[in-house]
């Protein structure tokens, strides 16, 4: 038997059942409902019936009296019979009025009555007394009325009446209460800095500002379009029977006609396999004219940069660090490898280039390798994160910036290259601002070692600076002068601004194709609509092709951008900032900048990422209209005003190390043996609050102690390339004995989700979706829904009948592939827990319990430590269901209409007070606020002393060293004034402009 949901499409929920699968649904068997069976982990103060339910806002008449059974009925038709007047009643007055005590199942009506007086009076009277009293006060006077109470009853002025209310249920459901304590380690004090930057960075220029409002406002036009589609989805689900109960009997079936979904059969697997960017990239190139009228060795040498191949290689050999400076498509990233390839530089080592992004190492590396004519993974390879296409032969490697920073770590000089180009610097993702810092201590150490930094046209002086004067070497691109043309006021719509300005291009402008910037999917596929709806508006209208691109569109979708148009028709293409450096689309000649961008900001405060919808920078700006001048003169129509773009436009973008969580970071510094972080040379240093977050979270985890040193935890955190969180969950994993449930929850939160909601079908994938729920947890969900595509034989097929991503899902099992051989390099025992699912619970409780919320309402959640109101969100297992765990765990915070827990399970609060003592403790009768603070102040005292014992330690280590020292000097017969190299000291070398530097 399998947890499953009956159909109803006339709620926007399905009420929880559980039936068997249709035959066709091959389920392996699960354990059954997973719950806390003594420790009243799941009781509540709250019931929350799903939407569509009798519960659910059911308008009913007057309430009526409970009639009870008459006689001949039976007992069934009594529960019926109660069932109706419970369900039909109305609530207005907080309860239901029962008929005779006979068929009250509440018992003798006078008995409870007197009691709750009783009760109530007893209530009344603390409530009097208690005004201004303190805890141990109020005990007190209840031990007074209590001794009164039994004097009473020896005299016999008063009898006892016993009601009877010794229920075994209501022991159970004590609600357990947890206590926060606000601790924190010494090093964590407040009088240490870790860095320059003492103020966050602000993600815009000035929050009052124009353009500033109107990006926190959003478009207009764009919340009118979502509320039509909800106004238009209720309609329809309000008019709409097929498959309910009503439709059943008229005899209505469901029309699967407009399917968003095409049938598969058991054979797609191998076809959707092949669905990568690159593979469509490249198909695409090959259909220009140009690139089939020439071979490969043609199109390298018509990029700019083959005319200048040996000024540039003599400016390297010249230089140890050069910074290379090209237009998007001038060759640099897939032609700097091959010259240094043939000038010799893979003779000694490995010639490498850094890349921010996945798809970019992957599809460049498949590029270099045609034009080398080597099959991909032996000379040429690429390697990302759990994927390594490399082999021993290989001389040209391709990887991302985070694979590089990792392969620090166990060679701390990089031995193994002798060049490293850092590709797209000018992004400054966090990686690559890390890189920066490192190498300048490597490139002290290794003379040998070539660093070439590429960038686009802006910011690249810092570059030069940040390495001492490294020289900058232009690669001259085929650009063409752009007419800038600012928009006279502010405009409020930006959405339908662009619309306006695409039509009036159309209409009235000279051939050319059309490159629209917006922020996202949402204000993309409004802009694409409306464009369409209003150019078929006009009288014969020239052809117009309208082409959306956004990360999340399929590969296949995204590579029609690059096809030919038909002749007499212009491309319009609407993008959001992918289209600025990362795609080179030929053809356009005109440019519409929204002027705006979503940027992830990372809020320390309250530990949560949001994309905020951000003015975007003035290099930005600038790039964005070079893209209308790559095949002729362009025009750039920009939605701002002049006086914005140099008023309210940060300049340069704010890095990404600024403005987002550093927590992997700086446990990866730590373990390079970066002891105090203020020494080490960040380009622009993070802000004191994201690094105390960072460092506090880690000493939370168990990766620091409490003098900020790294732990053993923390050294076996490391080997995994993932949030420190999930390197516990791994870790741990071995010592409850679940390993094998852990490394298939981590993997599926390693990938992109794997439900499918299509717009068409969205209430049917829902109800795919409810099958796979295990209420307690969204992590057991993800492990029900991989055992099962397991089950299936990993089945694409099966994946799409039941509305989940095969690709995500595939992605996960080489993501746990690549797992299980780091755990078992790291000795790592592979067991599992069968059936026992709390074990995997508590497990996850143990790398989440710094991230624990507590019941607050419906839906409702408040974090223990930060006091911030969280919810559920609707996708949750956990959400709708008839009852709410007191204690939830979640995976991370998301930022949308509200702050939204995503990933949550609930957990006992005794396993919260266990794993995380330092946070929480169990409430005990009588505890009062005092003690608390003893607490508090002990846990202080203690970890002060330690670390004072550190120091001393320390203190003594050093007066050591120097009396050694001095006994040494005074042995050899040297002078104390000469300078003297100590064993591992380095010399930082004099800088010189020529030479190889070898």
């Amino acid at each position: 038997m399998v947890r499953d949901y009956e159909d109803d499409r006339s709620s926007k929920r399905r009420k929880l059942d559980f039936n068997p699968l249709r035959s066709d649904d091959r389920f392996i068997d699960l354990p059954s409902r997973v719950q806390s069976r003594s420790n009243g982990a799941f009781n509540s103060r709250s019931s929350t019936p799903r939407a569509g339910s009798r519960l659910a806002g059911a308008v009913t008449p007057r309430q009526r009296e409970f009639d009870g059974p008459e006689a001949g009925v039976d007992d069934q038709d009594a529960v019926n019979a109660l069932d109706r007047d419970w369900y039909g009643g109305d609530d207005d007055l907080g309860g239901h009025t029962f008929g005779d005590e006979t068929h009250n199942p509440f018992g003798d009506d006078s008995g409870w009555a007197a009691q709750e007086r009783e009760a109530a009076l007893v209530e009344k009277k603390i409530g009097q007394l208690s005004r201004g009293m303190s805890a141990r006060q109020i005990q007190k006077q209840k031990d007074v009325d209590a001794w009164e109470t039994n004097r009473m009853l020896t005299s016999g002025v008063a009898q006892r009446r016993d009601m009877g209310q010794d229920f075994k249920d209501d022991q159970e459901g004590t609600r357990v209460h947890l206590l926060v304590h606000d601790l924190r380690p010494p090093f964590l004090d407040g009088r240490t800095i870790f860095t320059r930057q003492l103020e966050p960075v602000p993600a815009v220029r000035d929050a009052q500002s124009d353009m500033a409002v109107f990006a926190r406002k959003g478009s207009r036009v764009v919340r009118e379009r979502r509320q039509q589609r909800e106004r238009a989805k209720q309609a329809q689900a309000a008019t709409n029977v097929a498959g309910t109960a009503l439709g059943n009997i008229m005899g209505i079936k469901d029309d699967d006609a407009d399917s968003a979904l095409p049938i598969a059969t058991e054979g797609d697997s191998k076809a959707q396999s092949t669905n990568k960017f690159s593979d469509h990239l490249k198909k695409s190139e090959g259909a220009s004219s140009f690139s089939q009228s020439k071979t490969l060795r043609e199109q390298r040498e018509y990029l700019p940069a083959f005319a200048v191949r040996e000024e540039l290689l003599r400016v390297i050999r010249d230089n140890q660090v050069v910074i290379v400076i090209g237009e998007t498509g001038s060759g640099k990233t897939t032609q700097l490898t091959q010259f240094l390839y043939e000038d010799g530089y893979g003779k000694t080592g490995i010639i490498g280039c850094t890349q921010p992004r996945r798809v970019a190492a992957m599809s460049v590396a498949k590029r270099v390798a045609e034009e080398m004519e080597v099959k991909l993974g032996s000379t040429v390879g690429y390697a990302i994160r759990f994927e390594d296409c490399t082999s021993k032969d290989t001389v040209i490697k391709y990887m991302t910036d985070g694979v590089l920073l990792r392969e620090s770590l166990n060679e701390p000089d990089l031995d193994r290259y002798s060049c490293v180009i850092m590709d797209e610097a000018h992004e400054r993702a966090l990686n690559t601002d890390v890189l920066m810092g490192l190498f300048k201590k490597i490139l002290q150490r290794r003379r040998d070692l070539k660093l070439i930094v590429t960038s686009a046209t802006m910011n690249s002086k810092r570059f030069s600076d940040f390495y001492g004067g490294a020289p900058e070497f232009t690669i001259p691109g085929r650009t063409f002068p752009v007419d800038i043309m600012f928009h006279r006021s502010p405009v409020e719509d930006y959405v339908d601004q662009a619309v306006q300005q695409v039509l009036a291009i159309h209409v009235g402008k000279p051939a050319g194709d059309i490159l629209v910037f917006m922020t996202g999917q949402e204000d993309i596929e409004v802009t694409c609509e409306l464009i369409r709806e209003r150019l078929d508006a006009l009288n014969d209208p020239p052809k117009l092709s309208i082409l959306p691109i956004y990360s999340q569109m399929p590969a296949d979708l995204q590579a029609k951008i690059f096809d030919r148009a038909p002749p007499g028709v212009r491309k319009c293409i609407v993008a959001t900032n992918i289209a600025e450096t990362s795609l080179t689309v030929d053809g356009i000649m005109y440019v519409v900048d929204a002027g705006y961008s979503k940027l992830k900001v990372y809020n320390p405060r309250i530990g949560m990422d949001t994309l905020q919808i951000t003015p975007i920078s003035q290099a930005n700006a600038a790039q964005r209209a070079g893209r209308a001048g790559r095949t002729g003169p362009g025009q750039a129509y920009r939605l701002f005003t002049e006086k914005a773009f140099r008023d309210e436009m940060y300049i340069q973008t704010i890095p990404e190390i600024q403005r987002t969580n550093l927590s992997n970071t700086v446990l990866l510094l730590k373990s390079l043996g970066v002891k105090d972080l203020l020494d080490f040379d960040f380009m622009d240093p993070p802000p004191q609050d994201t690094i105390t977050t960072s460092l506090f979270d880690l000493w939370a985890l168990g990766a620091l102690d409490n003098l900020g040193e790294l732990t053993e935890l923390g050294r076996k955190m490391n080997a995994f390339p993932m949030d420190p969180s999930l390197a516990k969950l791994l870790i741990m994993s071995e010592e409850y004995g679940c390993s094998e449930e852990m490394v298939t929850i981590v993997s599926m939160l390693s990938v992109p989700n794997v439900f499918y909601r299509p717009k068409e079908r969205q209430e049917d994938s829902d109800a795919a979706r409810e099958k796979f729920f295990v209420p307690e947890s969204d992590h057991l969900t993800y492990l029900h829904v991989y055992t099962q595509w397991k089950a299936n034989g990993y089945s694409d097929g099966w994946c799409i009948k039941h509305f989940l991503h095969s690709k995500s899902l595939r992605r996960a099992r080489e993501v746990r592939d690549q797992l299980l051989d780091i755990m078992k390099m790291q000795n790592m025992q592979m067991v599992s827990c069968g059936t026992d699912w709390d074990i995997v619970r508590k497990c996850i409780c143990s790398g989440y319990y710094h991230q624990a919320a507590k019941v607050k309402g419906i839906g409702e959640y408040i974090n223990l430590r930060t006091s911030v109101t969280v919810q559920l969100h609707p996708t949750s297992a956990l959400y709708g269901l008839g009852f709410l765990p007191d204690y939830v765990v979640y995976h991370e915070l998301i930022l949308t209409s509200k702050e939204y827990m995503s990933t949550v399970t609930s957990v006992d609060p005794h396993w919260l007070a266990d794993l995380g003592g330092v946070f929480y403790s169990i409430k005990e009768k009588g505890y009062s606020a005092r003690e608390k603070r003893v607490t508090e102040t002990e846990f202080n005292r203690k970890m002060e002393i330690e670390a004072q014992m550190a120091a001393d330690k320390k203190r003594l280590e050093d007066q050591q060293q120097a009396e050694e020292e001095v006994k040494l000097v005074k042995k050899t017969g040297l002078s104390k004034d000469k300078k003297t190299v100590t064993s591992g000291a380095v010399v930082k070398p004099v800088r010189r402009r020529a030479g190889r530097g070898f």
